[in-house]
């Protein structure tokens, strides 16, 4: 499964469940909240505690105010009355500890598994396939790790809670009431199929309208991200003014559906209100009645209308929680939906070891593949080589010949649709992706370099790696005289996606980062593009001796990268149109030779 705008932000079935489906919870999404509930049990079974007890304490009131009314207010009664002033002000030194405690213990619970969840559903994506990424928006999954969540915290750290608290205060108050007076318990009884209906059916209401707003709002954070992550171009290209209509639009149309969602929630609240307390004012119209024939005393219906309040109120602030408890059910589904996702690719469940020590061969025997995105078109189409250990193989062809699309392959990004891949051997789909991989390094065209200092950037080829070893990869990578010259030398925090280094100085620190990795396997995407000629020079000279030492493919757009490549495999529309050298290719007049002829002629 993968998620696709449709129209709203929200997440679209692709290729790992049926298209234009929604997987229909059976259950309220946020019961999938119990395993992280139950992780802190004592902690969660003593906000229960002390929520419970905040409750009964509530309910001991109207007793001493019965009591009193019916005792009077004489000067005979004074003593009494100053006992019973005496208990309250302890039972009301209990409730304030106890919604104390409460109030401590439940909001700290929400803030651990909301906490949780996050770093859950964070490595949950970090987990997921390529295919998966092909379609979603960046911008939703951040709105999903931050504003849903967000959402669910308010609902686990308070609005549960709250509900809890009034469910204890309802039904105690009902049993108090039938405790109190049986005859007018059943008045006051009989109405509450009338007020839970309305609730139930406007609840879904709440829910449904909530979910649209915060899918919404995702659209929205989606966009204002993809817009920000290209600042630059955007300002190049003087769109500042489409760009803010068009995100006002998005943040317009999130407003209409929060609008809506609110709407529901107040009508559901004044239903529940008007419901709940015009049962209370019948029930105290046929209380007086009581009290006047003589039935019940005076200080009872008193104590019957309290308990009535205490019940109405909590069944009445339970119709204001619900609606809280539907936006973050709606929350809920959504994050569930992404940790329900299972990648396509993964560990099987008795991987086949690589051989060790990894010599680095690379066999692609008959593969056929189209992406998820685009199932109709064959990107590799029967495509059969193998590079041999050490050996240096570079990749030449158009622009959509496939060869990035073999990089992906090799890296097990995807399956192939038939046909196998094999590293030293062992078919991909039997070995685990993380020890593949880890036996692989890769130089893109487009440099990732991190918001992160210019040693971490450098370390993200292997972890484990000492100051010394990112210096001598740095200086490998001619990367070192220029990180020398900066102010903090390779504690310089270079800005997000490497803002404050050229093109050229972001290429050769993932240069160092493919160096320090030490793997058996290069993979190098045109990996001197960005370098001017002095740097692409030296870069050059770096990475031949590197290659020498371990197995090198090289996707070449300028051929001159390629000279010195053991062989050339020329690709065209997924498959291998020509094989040689350069010298040989040049020689054959084939496609090889007229993009060469284009190129140095060009030159």
């Amino acid at each position: 499964m993968s998620f696709a705008s449709d129209g709203q932000g929200r997440g679209a079935a692709g290729p790992e469940t049926p298209a234009g489906t929604r997987p229909r919870l059976k259950i309220q999404p946020l019961r999938r909240l119990m395993p992280y509930l139950a992780r802190y049990r004592l902690r969660a079974a003593a906000a229960l505690v002390a929520l419970v007890v905040a409750a009964l304490t509530t309910l001991v009131v109207p007793v001493a105010v019965r009591r009193m009314i019916d005792f009077g207010f004489s000067a005979k009664a004074a003593a009494l009355i100053d006992s019973y002033f005496t208990v309250m002000i302890a039972v009301v030194a209990v409730l304030a500890i106890s919604s104390a405690m409460r109030y401590y213990l439940v909001t700290t619970l929400g803030d651990r598994i909301v906490a949780d969840l996050r770093a859950d559903v964070f490595a949950h994506l970090t987990k997921l396939s390529q295919g998966f990424f092909d379609t979603a928006k960046t911008g939703e999954m951040v709105s999903r790790l931050t504003a849903d969540t967000t959402q669910i915290k308010s609902a686990v750290g308070a609005s549960v809670s709250i509900a809890l608290r009034n469910l204890v205060l309802f039904f105690g108050g009902a049993a108090m009431m039938v405790v109190t007076s049986p005859r007018l318990s059943l008045f006051v009884l009989a109405a509450i199929p009338v007020i839970v209906l309305p609730l139930v059916g406007f609840g879904r209401a709440v829910r449904k309208r909530s979910r649209a707003a915060q899918d919404t709002l995702a659209d929205a954070s989606g966009y204002a991200g993809e817009l920000i992550g290209a600042i630059r171009t955007l300002q190049a290209f003087t769109n500042e003014l489409l760009a803010t209509r068009r995100f006002t639009a998005a943040v317009e149309q999130a407003y209409e559906a929060a609008r809506g969602a609110t709407w529901a929630r107040s009508i559901l609240t004044a239903i529940a209100i008007f419901l709940i307390f015009s049962s209370v004012v019948v029930v105290l119209w046929i209380g007086a009645q009581d009290v006047m024939a003589g039935t019940i005393t005076a200080g009872r219906l008193g104590q019957f209308v309290l308990y009535a309040v205490f019940a109405a109120g909590g069944l009445g602030q339970l119709s204001e929680v619900w609606g809280e408890l539907a936006q973050a059910s709606g929350a809920a589904e959504r994050l569930f939906e992404i940790l329900s996702v299972e990648p396509e690719i993964k560990a099987p469940p008795q991987p086949v070891a690589l051989p060790k020590p990894a010599r680095g061969e690379v066999a692609f025997d008959n593969v056929r593949f189209a992406y998820p995105t685009r199932p109709d078109a064959d990107v590799l189409n029967g495509l059969s080589f193998t590079v041999k250990p050490g050996e240096t193989v570079a990749l030449v062809g158009p622009s959509g010949a496939g060869k990035s699309t073999i990089f992906h392959m090799i890296l097990r990004f995807y399956d192939p649709a038939s046909g196998t891949v094999r590293f030293d051997g062992v078919r991909l789909p039997d070995a685990d992706p993380a020890d593949l991989r880890g036996q692989i390094a890769l130089v893109p065209q487009d440099a990732v370099v991190f918001a992160a200092s210019v040693a971490e950037n450098i370390r993200f080829g292997r972890l484990d790696a000492t100051d010394d070893e990112v210096k001598r990869a740095a200086k490998a990578a001619h990367a070192a005289e220029f990180i020398e010259r900066m102010a903090q030398g390779y504690e310089t925090q270079v800005g997000e996606r490497g803002v404050m280094l050229s093109g050229g100085q972001r290429q050769r620190i993932a240069i160092a980062r493919a160096i320090l990795r030490q793997a058996p396997l290069l993979l190098l995407d045109e990996a001197t593009s960005s370098l001017d000629a002095e740097s692409e020079t030296l870069v050059q000279k770096a990475l031949t001796q590197l290659m020498q030492q371990r197995t090198s493919i090289v996707i070449a757009h300028r051929l001159a990268t390629v000279l010195s490549c053991d062989r050339i495999l020329v690709i065209d529309q997924g498959r291998i149109v020509e094989e040689g050298t350069h010298a040989a290719l040049s020689a054959n007049g084939g496609l090889y030779a007229r993009l060469a002829k284009l190129q140095f002629e060009a030159a």
